[in-house]
């Protein structure tokens, strides 16, 4: 007995070897829909995302070049910073490019293997960035809380050994998942309403349910962002209380100062990511989880470098020296 199938941009064929073996040819790859709009709608996308992608590299790369080329900047806290600056760039890099080479594609197609590549660098680094801002708040707290203790507590070899694990755990979390959902069958459709690969729009698509495997990398999913954002909030809720204990108002002021632009990069990351995969607005259309994530994917590592240096006085001097400020100035 013989089954062909057909459809639009793929086929099915199952051949049946057996009462109950069958071979299934599945699709070799998928259709990132991205943005679907009037071709006016399209230019102004592409132009957006062009502006942003380029704004996010300059400024991120300023702080990069600022931090190794400053000498001031050699402490753990600016380290932590610049490598920061650095992941945004190879983050924003991971989905950027070929969301906009998508835009104007007409096939608008990606491999099996393209697709879940793009899947593991972009929640890989993602991931990344949850154990930086980890981190970045444990460094906050051991300043602040401990200021005498600092010194010999970070040294040169903890900062190094904290920023190797957070990359190496970054990208050693994700295989997992990865190899669970590209093994589920996908025999068609082969249509994805987003401008990523991303996991919800890719168990909808596979020919079995897979309740086990969503329910493995949901809770994995969940022990990534709790994991690190309660880390983040117990360090800050003591850095709170240690900075309401200082009886100078100018002290408690250059605390909050300091602490305020990472609570204010935490809140913008965590709050978009919490709205894509832990609340019911998960369940929401297509186009509110386009939105979601262009904000938490391209808008968020921009605003992150005019966070920092704005509300630093070190980071706006270095960055006037590298962009060349203070020499026009005099």
């Amino acid at each position: 007995m013989f089954l062909y199938c057909s459809f639009p941009g793929y086929s099915v064929s199952l051949t049946a070897l057996g009462p109950q073996n069958r071979t299934m040819h599945f699709v070799t790859d998928f259709v990132l829909l991205g943005f679907c709009a009037q071709r006016e709608m399209q230019s102004f996308f592409f132009s957006l995302i062009l502006v942003l992608y380029h704004l996010t590299l300059l400024g991120n790369g300023a702080i990069v070049c600022a931090v190794k080329w400053e000498r001031r900047l050699h402490t753990p806290m600016y380290i932590f910073l610049g490598n920061f600056a650095f992941l945004e760039i190879c983050y924003v890099s991971s989905s950027v490019p070929n969301m906009r080479a998508n835009i104007f594609s007409e096939s608008k197609t990606i491999s099996f293997s393209g697709c879940f590549l793009q899947f593991y660098f972009f929640f890989s680094l993602g991931t990344t960035e949850c154990f930086f801002l980890s981190v970045m708040a444990y460094d906050r707290y051991l300043a602040i809380c401990r200021p005498l203790h600092y010194p010999s507590i970070m040294t040169g070899k903890l900062c190094v050994v904290l920023i190797c694990v957070c990359w190496v755990s970054g990208f050693l979390c994700y295989p997992i998942p990865i190899v669970l959902i590209s093994q589920l069958p996908f025999c068609g459709p082969n249509v994805i309403d987003h401008f990523v690969c991303d996991p919800g729009p890719l168990f909808a698509l596979a020919c079995v349910p897979a309740p086990s495997t969503e329910l493995i990398c949901y809770t994995f999913n969940s022990m990534i962002i709790f994991g690190p954002f309660l880390s983040i909030l117990g360090s800050y809720t003591l850095v709170l209380r240690a900075v309401l204990r200082v009886p100078s108002g100018a002290g408690q002021t250059k605390a909050f100062s300091t602490c305020g632009s990472h609570l204010m990069v935490v809140s913008l990351f965590y709050g978009t990511l919490m709205v894509m995969y832990v609340s019911p607005t998960s369940r929401n259309p297509a186009g509110m989880h386009k939105i979601v994530t262009l904000v938490y994917s391209v808008v968020t590592p921009l605003l992150n470098p005019l966070i920092y240096s704005l509300r630093n006085k070190d980071m706006k001097d270095a960055l006037s020296k590298v962009l060349g400020l203070t020499a026009s100035q005099n």
